[in-house]
């Protein structure tokens, strides 16, 4: 038995996903850092096994009926964790998509901001004190009336909503209207209104195309559809909804992307005229502090409102104290060019998580386990030094801070090391290294071995010659003021700068319609789905060919089962208490609502009869848990699978399984899971491939895969332009554009563009020092 006062975080016997059996000592009050290839096995132990019993017991501890839930919920398949303490996730996630979240909001710097202007503001004579609601436009008592508290207001114009004014109504003038039969409706009520529905647009009343478009009138008729002659076709009551009144209905309340995507053309959208964008009533905008409004001290960069609160009066001391000093770890991490109104959906997930940390800094927590996703992605060499401090300082307050990470400078930092592999999946799951940092330089099977103590300097790669220009710009659009830079065409080009310099906004400037590109491809790091209902096999049109295979079966064609038969999208082959998801939702009163697998299938998400037909052996929900690397096997002689599965290997997914429902995939699986879906399509003529750090979530061995990948489109005739922090990377590259020299206001630049050598060699660049560290060899 264990002492109370045990050090260690003791692991026994852990097997969640793929971890074989792994017992495991991390001790407490210690940077400890877990590594491995992707796939291998370590967010498993670090965020599926040790995070997941802290939550389970700190759930059971709060009420009982909770213990009904936690179980639903599951524990995590471990046999026994001794001298855990209560731990905080700090995890990758990307933002929800609200328009009104922000990084004040995130931060809760809003908060202390409003309290300011409330208790020590300069308000109009007479005006009487505001409570600190009042100066938020999240709440009624403080968004502008007009735009609700959004800062914009939508609106639309004829000519947007009817492109082509030579069609006549029923021709599909109006194309901000539905198609099918809701257009055909529409259609329908205006010509029993007794407007003439097959006139040429242009050549109808400008007062009755202003009624039609614009109206807010919503007149019921009896409509008496023209018969067909196969279908009868009754007289209905219809309502009728003016064009622009459909498209903001539609924008504001339909839960489809598509649908209010679709809608978003037909629409513009200016700042408030009431509140000029800053969203607040104008009682709260007459109050001011340091002679501003709480909007524009919202606006400046962290950095500049932190100078800005320094010198204001002895009266409002206290409160401007402690809004320093809760601005003071947002500017440590290198998030000083952010402002308090930046929309949480603008940042990376790199940045979300590193504002989330500063919030910790303050909370003033000790001895709790913090488990951290990559705090590094997004963050480039100069920044990472500033994250290794906050971790220091994390751990000297008396916690435990464990980091799942690649970049090898946090690794090479750390007071722990835990490395799991060798390789992913099942080749993967086991601790091969829990020790000093040092002593995995004699761990052979470990692949972080061989990266983390090769001295060597990057091999010699011969650059390859453009064969044409790209120009963009000049470009003005958040921090780039006039900025054109020239984009060479069928090379591997890196944009590099610290965060916040501009390197995104530059590469949102190369869109498809300019001269030189046939063809334009941009991966991103957005999800594949948002459910688990979407996953790998969906995504890539996998399942479609494997749904093929199983409803050509002997026993599915005698008992009459189709391909519909084995998706578990629609009703028939599905487990009905799940609706097909495997999970059934699970709401924790003042917690996110979180999944649990279906009491009745298990997860499997197929009732019993569908699970009865097999495919070699296997039914449809074995063949879905099958991972990428044993299903290449078990669909060898399947061609039109084989080929699907071979560049899901190629970009070094191997190790997922088909059916991984898409909330479970990272940014940077999500990106190479696109990546793949485009490498199956064939060569099209020359593209332009736009990636934004595609590294994110990637082992310096896994990098090495995509990169050969990457080399191989450019080799094809393609052009490659990717963000990216990683040096190894930006070594192996043709050209560098590098922005900077900081971020924010201090960004926003091209410092110098060349060969990665010229620019190893550039002054003023943040980047040319890291960049030349790889051909020297590293210290």
């Amino acid at each position: 038995m264990h002492s109370p006062h045990d050090p260690y975080v003791r692991v026994r016997g852990a097997r969640e996903h793929n971890l074989r059996g792994v017992d495991v000592d991390i001790p407490r009050d210690v940077v400890a850092v877990f590594t491995g290839v992707s796939g291998s096995g370590k967010s498993s132990l670090a965020f599926g096994t040790i995070y997941a019993e802290a939550q389970r017991r700190y759930f059971e501890s709060v009420a009982p009926y909770a213990r009904r839930l936690i179980h639903q919920v599951g524990a995590p398949k471990v046999a026994e964790i001794t001298g855990l303490p209560p731990a905080i996730s700090l995890e990758q996630r990307r933002s929800a998509p609200t328009s009104r979240s922000s990084v004040g909001t995130v931060t809760n710097l809003s908060n202390s901001l409003r309290m300011l202007f409330s208790r020590a503001g300069t308000y109009p004579p007479g005006a009487e004190r505001l409570d600190s609601d009042s100066f938020s436009p999240n709440t009624a008592a403080g968004a502008c009336p007009r735009c609700h508290g959004l800062g914009r207001v939508h609106g639309t114009a004829e000519e947007l909503l009817v492109p082509d004014p030579a069609l006549s109504v029923r021709e599909g003038a109006i194309a901000a209207w539905p198609g099918a039969w809701q257009g055909k409706n529409l259609r329908d009520i205006l010509d029993t209104l007794g407007y003439d529905v097959d006139r040429p647009w242009r050549e109808l009343p400008a007062e009755q195309r202003q009624w039609i478009l614009f109206t807010d009138e919503q007149p019921v008729v009896t409509v008496h559809p023209v018969r067909d002659a196969d279908r009868i076709q009754r007289p209905y009551q219809g309502t009728y909804m003016s064009a622009r009144r459909y498209v903001l209905k539609t924008f504001s309340d339909s839960r489809s992307a598509t649908l209010r995507a679709k809608a978003e053309r037909f629409l513009t959208s200016s700042p408030c005229p009431a509140c000029g964008g800053s969203r607040l009533r104008p009682e709260a905008l007459a109050v001011t502090f340091a002679d501003r409004t709480i909007a524009e001290l919202a606006a400046l960069p962290l950095a500049e409102l932190a100078g800005t609160l320094d010198g204001t009066s002895a009266a409002a001391r206290v409160l401007t104290e402690d809004l320093t000093s809760r601005i003071a770890p947002v500017l440590e991490l290198g998030l000083g060019y952010l402002s308090l109104d930046r929309a949480t959906p603008t940042l990376s997930a790199g940045e979300l998580q590193r504002l989330r940390l500063a919030t910790q800094l303050r909370s003033g927590l000790f001895g709790v386990v913090y488990v951290l996703d990559e705090p590094s992605a997004g963050l480039h060499p100069a920044d990472t030094a500033a994250l290794l401090t906050v971790l220091q300082r994390l751990k000297r307050a008396g916690n435990s801070v464990f980091v799942v990470e690649h970049h090898l400078d946090v690794v090479r930092a750390a007071d722990w090391l835990v490395d799991v592999g060798p390789r992913a999946g099942e080749h993967g799951g086991r601790v091969l290294h829990s020790g000093p940092v040092a002593e995995l330089a004699g761990t052979e099977e470990s692949a972080t071995a061989r990266f983390l103590f090769d001295r060597s300097p990057a091999p010699e790669r011969e650059v390859r010659a453009p064969r044409g220009r790209l120009t963009v710009g000049p470009v003005t659009r958040h921090n780039l003021r006039a900025v054109t830079a020239d984009f060479p065409l069928g090379v591997f080009t890196a944009v590099t700068g610290v965060s916040g310099s501009g390197k995104s906004t530059l590469i949102g400037e190369l869109t498809g319609d300019l001269p030189g590109v046939s063809r334009l491809v941009a991966v991103d790091q957005k999800p594949i789905g948002r459910t688990p209902r979407s996953n790998l096999a969906t995504y890539t049109g996998l399942f479609d060919v494997v749904r093929k295979e199983f409803a050509a079966t002997d026993l599915a064609r005698e008992r009459g089962h189709g391909v519909g038969r084995f998706s578990f999208n629609v009703p028939g082959g599905r487990c009905e208490t799940c609706q097909g998801e495997g999970f059934v939702g699970v709401e924790l009163l003042f917690l996110p609502s979180t999944y649990a697998p279906c009491p009745d299938c298990g997860g499997a998400r197929y009732n019993p009869e569908t699970l009865e037909v097999t495919y070699r052996g296997r039914n449809i929900a074995q063949v879905l848990d099958l991972t990428v690397e044993a299903a290449a096997d078990f669909f060898a002689d399947t061609p039109s699978i084989a080929r699907s599965l071979r560049t899901l290997l190629d970009v070094g997914l191997g190790y997922l399984r088909l059916g991984q429902p898409a909330t479970e995939l990272s940014g940077g699986e999500a990106q190479r899971i696109k990546l793949a879906s485009e490498l199956q399509r064939g060569r099209r003529g020359h593209t332009l491939y736009l990636l934004d750090e595609p590294t994110t979530g990637l082992h310096p061995a896994d990098v090495e895969v995509l990169m050969r990948q990457l080399h191989g489109l450019v080799d094809a005739g393609n052009t490659v332009v990717v963000v990216e922090h990683d040096m190894s990377v930006v070594a192996g590259a043709d050209w560098v554009i590098d922005l900077g020299p900081g971020g924010g206001d201090a960004g926003g630049r091209i410092v110098t563009a060349g060969t990665p050598r010229a620019v190893a060699r550039a002054e003023g660049s943040a980047t040319a020092p890291y960049l030349a560290r790889e051909w020297s060899g590293r210290a």
